[in-house]
């Protein structure tokens, strides 16, 4: 049998078959359903279960006590903050069965979802945007968007370093540049996009 090249601590459970890239760790007390993928360099810390119709890319972090549900779809980089929660069914009830009715909820590259946050099912979230903690998401995040509360309401934009963006509330067609990364951004009628990215990463 073939050395495993990712790292699983004896206390925890991992189901056959499952799909576990390179360089990734599942920590104390986790368990990894038959059917799961995970890609690379992936970091699932204590206390996490992940469905067997879940999907994480490259590079994602998911902090203890986590759920990830099938249906469940965690693009490359993804931050999954403690305790943050995903649901899968809309109308749950304990006497019906509604496994074909799981929605699926997607959080596009590099997104950070904070602690205690929920995120309710048949959403998507943006690319690098930021849900701060204990929010309530119940509608489709934009990429960049800053937003927190219950339910969660936009509240500014951030960079992809993480950094808030100085944009003025209500004016489209402006440009800004990160005051950490330098890297420029511009919001219009479709929200903000990137102009130009510096990568300073080793």
């Amino acid at each position: 049998m073939a050395e495993k090249d990712y790292f699983v601590h004896e206390s925890a459970y991992v189901d056959e078959p499952v799909t576990i890239g390179k360089g990734s760790k599942i920590w104390h007390f986790s368990h990894i359903m038959a059917g799961a993928v995970l890609g690379e360099r992936c970091v699932v810390g204590q206390n996490v279960n992940i469905g067997g119709g879940a999907v994480l890319g490259n590079n994602v972090k998911v902090q203890n006590n986590v759920s990830i549900y099938d249906a469940v779809i965690l693009e490359d980089d993804v931050f999954c903050g403690p305790s943050m929660v995903f649901t899968n069914v809309i109308n749950p009830r304990s006497h019906i069965v509604r496994k074909d009715e799981y929605q699926v909820t997607r959080v596009k590259r590099g997104a950070t979802l904070g602690a205690n946050c929920t995120i309710i099912c048949g959403v998507t979230i943006g690319r690098y945007a930021f849900v701060g903690a204990g929010a309530v998401v119940t509608r489709d995040v934009t990429d960049f968007s800053l937003v927190y509360g219950s339910p969660a309401r936009r509240q500014g934009y951030v960079c992809r370093c993480g950094v808030r963006l100085g944009f003025r509330f209500g004016d489209d067609y402006e440009r800004v540049t990160c005051s950490s990364c330098s890297a420029e951004y511009e919001k219009g009628e479709d929200g903000v996009s990137e102009i130009l990215y510096l990568d300073l990463s080793d």
